[in-house]
């Protein structure tokens, strides 16, 4: 099956565990891969038989700057699902990146990733 990689969408979010993150915010990093037949647009030529990746990164911009979840699990969960239901799209899979996670003495970044289909 054919698919389309977004990667590297930054999003300012206030998605957190901690009171501090749900009123303060942070980072989020978004990479994400969707599963679609591209042979029509590949044949056609015409942006109405494929998805327009611009209305993907929206969604995911938006998903991550208007919520307010306790755990990224569930922002994660929420963007996946909305993604599947973009027309043409089968699967996805969902990297989810905190890339300053407010924990002491922890410089690295925390990524979960899912996988989701029909």
């Amino acid at each position: 099956m054919d698919c389309i990689q977004l990667t590297g969408i930054r999003c300012y979010g206030y998605t957190g565990y901690l009171p501090e993150e749900q009123v303060l915010g942070q980072w989020f990093e978004v990479d994400v891969t969707l599963w679609l037949d591209l042979s029509p647009a590949g044949k056609s030529d015409n942006i109405e038989q494929t998805l327009d990746y611009r209305s993907a990164i929206t969604l995911i911009q938006q998903l991550v700057k208007n919520s307010k979840f306790l755990l990224i699990e569930k922002l994660a969960d929420a963007i996946v699902q909305e993604l599947l239901e973009l027309p043409l799209v089968e699967k996805v899979k969902l990297q989810l990146s905190k890339p300053a996670a407010p924990i002491p003495d922890f410089g690295g970044r925390i990524t979960l990733e899912i996988t989701r289909s029909h």
